[in-house]
């Protein structure tokens, strides 16, 4: 039996109606794992001991790429592009501005992205694109110099925003308007961080019904992934499955003008190079009839 590396790790149904972790199959010269059709199961955790086996099964969908019992905490940066903050009118940040979703809001790359009731009365649906690294060992109080070996890999993800609920009904939090069940989908997998290797030299980009609204490349985060692993630790014990969605580029709904919000059944494309693309819908949620 051959050995295999894990290089890119997806979670997936298959076609026989199972789900697995797999290392995704990808044809020569394609590098976005959503267009991958098969995958080698793997046996055992996605961060412990497991082995990519030979055993090659058919993709029916592509899940988010970790089961909930494996996702530890899911946190995010605000203002971490020094373009993005200017467009907001805020001042740079001189310390990372740290945020959380709950677990809840972890989505597959296909997922439709639901909006509630409440978030549907009032424009603020809002895009981000971002770059989502995995933490893969524990650690704490970690030196930059050594912040991205404790990183698994990485992934693209959309931190879904509705601006009415972060800046104004959220209490002065950003969480409640960030952390809807479904708004943070992620995927199409996980790339091994030395299939990556620098994650300060990729293209991201946000598409909303085809057309191009945001396209930046990582190098312009004012703290980069070393950086912010480094900052988030100190003090606090980072754990395998952590997730740290770092942040968006300019170009969001909110920064254009006009404003540019979602609605009922726009697709929204968030794209990583090296990664590939989540493909969202938004689906407004109708309410239930009264019995």
């Amino acid at each position: 039996m051959a050995a295999h590396t894990r290089q890119r790790l997806v979670r997936f149904l298959a076609k026989d109606g199972r789900t697995y972790y797999g290392d995704a199959i990808l044809p020569p010269g394609v590098t976005d794992i959503g267009k991958a059709t098969q995958a080698r199961v793997i046996h055992g955790s996605p961060f412990d001991r497991h082995e990519v086996t030979d055993t090659v099964v058919d993709v029916r969908l592509l899940l988010a790429p970790l089961a909930r019992e494996d996702v530890k905490t899911v946190r995010c940066l605000g203002l971490n592009y020094e373009r993005h903050a200017h467009e907001s009118g805020m001042p740079i940040p001189e310390h990372p501005v740290l945020f959380y979703k709950p677990v809840t809001s972890v989505a597959g790359p296909f997922d439709p992205i639901p909006v509630p009731a409440s978030c549907q009365a009032v424009d603020g649906l809002d895009y981000e694109c971002e770059l989502v690294a995995v933490i893969g060992k524990e650690g704490a109080d970690i030196p930059e110099s050594k912040a991205l070996e404790y990183v698994a890999g990485y992934a693209v993800g959309n931190d879904v925003s509705h601006r009415e609920w972060q800046l104004r009904r959220g209490g002065g939090q950003w969480a409640l308007g960030k952390g809807f069940d479904g708004w943070a989908p992620l995927g199409p997998g996980i790339v091994s961080a030395k299939l990556i290797g620098d994650p300060q030299a990729l293209r991201i980009t946000t598409k909303v019904n085809g057309q191009m609204v945001q396209d930046s490349t990582t190098r312009d985060m004012i703290f980069g992934v070393a950086q912010t692993v480094s900052r988030l630790s100190h003090g606090t014990t980072l754990l395998p499955g952590d997730l740290i969605f770092t942040g968006t580029p300019q170009g969001v709904g909110m920064g254009r003008k006009p404003q540019l919000w979602l609605n009922d059944g726009d697709v929204v494309e968030v794209s990583l190079e090296k990664v590939g693309s989540c493909i969202n819908k938004v689906e407004y949620i109708k309410n239930k009839p009264r019995l």
